[in-house]
């Protein structure tokens, strides 16, 4: 869950039995495989990978770069400088080779949708025996993907894709702080060297593409070590951002390809009114935050520190930008609302099919435009649904999230009713109700109580922390 600012922190809580059941039990998240689902997936590991329609690319030092400790690795990277610019090698695992169109695994991932994260254990979109292990890009292990190749000028925009199925070989298992250490050494793994270099080229795109990015801390929730929780803010370290901007350039080039093909799924955000720019403009104005008249909304964000208070709300403020995510499908030409506004361009998802659905279908349409063919008929069949399911998942998702955060608030502050807390107001309704934030442990929650300003600086009271009802509340102090 975004949040805004302020420096990691938390209030372990260690209690028996304080695990997350209740959420997956409320919300009916699935439990186990069908065994037929099962049944297939060892079936397929343990055939082996048809070669003869792949190029071996398992010469190329592919690294790949995911959060400590994870094992579903979608993607490997490798980057080099061409004579005019860069080609960077992003090879994505190819779960299409292990799922069969139209049997049991494919059911049931159509079912779930996407990997639901949990403090206390996944809910996989895929089998373990699949995503964390087949079709994972394991470090020494050769792995059937779909290798995207991307020649980049100068300036950092593609001038030359392509895309086809490979045989890949990852030569290392990289996590972002140790990159981020590496980098600041200078010692990073040769493979992404560059990426530095690369991922400015593209967040300066970015902003001329008017991307619109609020870059605020998650707020997450993690083990204590003792067997309990605590409540955290991660700030985004700049090197998450500088591989995101790989995954989205590849998510733009398949967009691009899809569009000139006139068939595929499209991530669509649209793009803000006019009305709601000049209402933020003036929630800025309000709050004391200078945002010059022939500033867009993309570069004025991208300049506010979230630390300060005054801009912190401006930021929290400003996801009425994005509103109306979805997803597009069309077969018989391009849509005519195909962009997304938080990326300022035409974007699909195919870099995380381990994780994600709609990824594994995309895929199969970029490779078959790529290769001058039909797209095969399943993927056809299943286009005209996918925007419903991965509609679907995002929601239950976001309820995931929500009622994880709501849970860890609660438990972190149940023996904190009655004490005041410093707190900065995040949104205010008629400067008696609103929400704040507290910075330790980190937690957003509504409080009530005359004169609240949004970016206003106060005290309030803890009034509510109920764990059965994931409830937290505060009051002016």
């Amino acid at each position: 869950m975004a949040a805004p600012g302020g420096p990691p922190g938390g209030i372990g809580v260690a209690a028996a039995a304080m695990d997350f059941s209740a959420v997956r039990t409320e919300l009916g998240l699935p439990v186990d495989y069908p065994p037929a689902a099962l049944a297939e997936v060892e079936q397929t590991v343990a055939q082996p990978v048809l070669t003869g329609a792949r190029t071996d690319a398992t010469d190329l030092p592919l690294v790949t770069v995911d959060p400590q400790g994870a094992k579903d690795l979608d993607q490997a990277v490798l980057i080099n400088r061409r004579h005019r610019g860069y080609r960077i090698h992003y090879a994505i695992a190819d779960v299409a080779a292990f799922v069969l169109p139209g049997g049991a695994l494919d059911v049931e991932a159509r079912r779930r949708g996407q990997t639901l994260y949990l403090p206390d254990g996944n809910v996989p979109l895929h089998p373990t025996r699949l995503s964390e292990d087949a079709a994972s890009l394991l470090p020494g292990q050769v792995r059937a993907a779909v290798l995207w190749t991307i020649d980049l000028d100068s300036d950092g925009l593609p001038v030359r894709v392509d895309v086809r199925r490979a045989l890949v070989r990852s030569v290392a298992q990289l996590d972002y702080d140790g990159v981020h250490r590496s980098l600041e050494r200078g010692v990073a793994h040769p493979s992404i060297a560059l990426l530095p270099e690369v991922g400015r080229l593209r967040r300066e795109q970015a902003m001329r593409r008017g991307a619109i990015e609020l870059g605020l801390p998650e707020q997450q929730v993690e083990s204590d070590g003792a067997g309990g929780w605590q409540l955290v803010l991660r700030p985004r370290l700049v090197i998450e951002a500088w591989n995101a901007e790989i995954s989205l350039l590849t998510g733009m080039c398949a967009a691009e390809m899809m569009l000139s093909a006139g068939i595929g799924v499209l991530r669509t955000v649209p793009d803000p009114e006019p009305e709601t720019v000049a209402g933020l403009r003036r929630s800025a104005a309000r709050l004391g935050v200078d945002w010059p008249v022939d500033l867009p909304p993309a570069v004025a964000l991208a300049e506010l520190d979230p630390i300060r208070p005054e801009a912190l709300a401006v930021h929290v403020a400003a996801t009425r930008l994005l509103r109306g995510a979805g997803y597009t499908a069309f077969g018989d030409g391009a849509p005519a609302k195909a962009n997304h506004a938080g990326i300022g361009a035409s974007y699909a998802h195919v870099t995380a099919p381990l994780r994600r659905l709609v990824d594994r279908y995309s895929a199969e349409v970029c490779l078959a435009v790529a290769g001058d063919r039909q797209v095969p008929g399943w993927v056809l069949e299943a286009l005209a649904a996918l925007p419903s399911a991965m509609g679907s998942s995002d929601r239950i998702a976001g309820q995931v999230e929500r009622a994880c955060i709501a849970q860890a608030q609660a438990w972190s502050l149940v023996s904190r009713v009655g004490e005041e807390f410093p707190a900065t107001v995040l949104r205010a309704a008629n400067g008696v109700a609103g929400e704040v934030f507290v910075a330790d442990p980190p937690v957003i929650a509504r409080c009530t109580g005359g004169g609240l300003g949004e970016g206003q600086q106060v005290r309030v009271r803890l009034v509510v922390a109920d764990p059965s009802r994931r409830e937290v509340a505060f009051e002016v102090a």
